[in-house]
């Protein structure tokens, strides 16, 4: 089956030709491995408060971007490809906007503050339920519905979205093509000027 995508274009003579880089499953998977890593430190009463203020800043902002990009790309193309697929991606993405909503919250709390373990615990807890749907159906369902080619352009498109994908929570903002497709980049070119006026980490290499 083909994902609902723009078509690849013509390669003649070469009808192995595929797309470089990875495929969605791959890109997200890991994504969710990483953040789920993320939460560890975030959550672990041994991390210095210092410290998991930093690591709260860089869950806010990677958790984030990794929303934005599904919501622009794997659930539009779960919606068009899986038989409940418009059921299931309704479902996440208003699972999405309580997440973006509690990042919200945990933007302007801190570690001294006894609702921040309450608020971190929340987080993890529903980006390991994220991560399960994702990866244990969404995820795998697609691979066995679509080509490899399209899979590879979905990952492709997974990591440039998040480039251009805010580092704050935004939870009123369109959440489906085509308008998150606008307004997400146009919201992150503000995030961004701010993450470099106050030096904010938004990358676990920054920490």
């Amino acid at each position: 089956m083909t994902l609902p995508l723009p078509p690849l274009p013509d390669v003649p003579g070469d009808e192995t030709w595929k797309p470089a880089g990875e495929e969605i499953v791959t890109v997200l998977t890991g994504e969710h491995r990483r953040i789920a890593e993320l939460c560890g430190r975030l959550t672990d009463p041994a991390t210095p408060d210092e410290e998991r203020t930093r690591v709260a800043e860089v869950v806010i902002a990677t958790l984030t971007r990794h929303l934005s990009a599904e919501e622009q790309y794997l659930y539009p193309a779960v919606a068009g490809t899986l038989e409940d697929g418009r059921t299931l991606a309704e479902r996440e993405i208003a699972e999405d906007r309580e997440i973006l909503l509690t990042l919200r919250t945990l933007s302007s709390t801190k570690p001294a503050d006894p609702e921040f373990d309450r608020l971190a615990g929340d987080i993890c807890g529903k980006l390991a339920r994220h991560a399960e749907v994702a990866d244990g159906r969404l995820l795998p369902e697609l691979a066995d519905a679509a080509s490899e080619a399209d899979l590879i352009r979905l990952g492709n498109r997974i990591e440039v979205a998040e480039e251009a994908a805010p580092t704050r929570p935004h939870p009123g903002t369109p959440a489906t093509p085509p308008w998150n497709k606008v307004v997400d980049p146009a919201v992150a070119v503000v995030d961004k000027v701010l993450d470099a006026v106050t030096r904010r980490p938004t990358y676990p290499k920054d920490l």
